[in-house]
């Protein structure tokens, strides 16, 4: 049996927003239930030089829908990054999904080789769909997914391992 580009990428990406949507879920229950500003856990990063956990979210949404968008060859949504509260991540994770689930397995299968260009400020770099996918966005997608899980449980909120992986059907 072979893996498609599809199925190394949407499902995915999917399951792991539906993960961190109720690691998410849990820090708000956490803030509330000890009585902790909400804004304590989003501003709150694990060094002064990392991005504070509302961005680490968001650079997970980012990933997700320009992977998804590069590898079909579409236009990605426009998501500003303007969230400063919970709610306003979950309905960003729901937008992102949303999109995703949007996107058909023949949009994506046979991207292997097809050029994926990425521009920096710096310049421009090219590879294959393929080298995209499982060198640069996957890897790059679950840092921010464990960063944010990882900012969460160093202020004390209470996620473990099923949180973060989900569980098995």
């Amino acid at each position: 049996m072979t893996l498609s580009m599809y199925q190394a990428s949407i499902p995915v990406f999917l399951r792991a927003l539906e993960n961190l949507r109720g690691i998410l879920h849990k820090a708000q229950a956490h803030a509330a239930a000890k009585k902790i500003d909400p804004s304590v856990l989003l501003s709150s990063r694990l060094f002064p030089d990392m991005h504070p956990l509302t961005r680490q979210v968001q650079i997970v949404s980012d990933t997700a829908k320009f992977c998804a968008s590069r590898l079909a060859s579409i236009e990605p949504p426009k998501f500003p990054d303007v969230e400063t509260t919970f709610d306003e991540l979950d309905a960003r994770i729901d937008k992102t999904i949303a999109f995703l689930k949007e996107v058909a397995p023949a949009q994506i299968d046979g991207s292997e080789e097809r050029t994926i260009t990425l521009t920096f400020p710096s310049g421009s770099m090219e590879m294959n769909g393929m080298a995209y996918l499982l060198n640069l966005a996957v890897p790059n997608f679950y840092f921010h997914v464990t960063t944010a899980y990882a900012i969460l449980r160093h202020n004390g909120v209470e996620i473990g391992k099923f949180d973060y992986l989900g569980r098995w059907e």
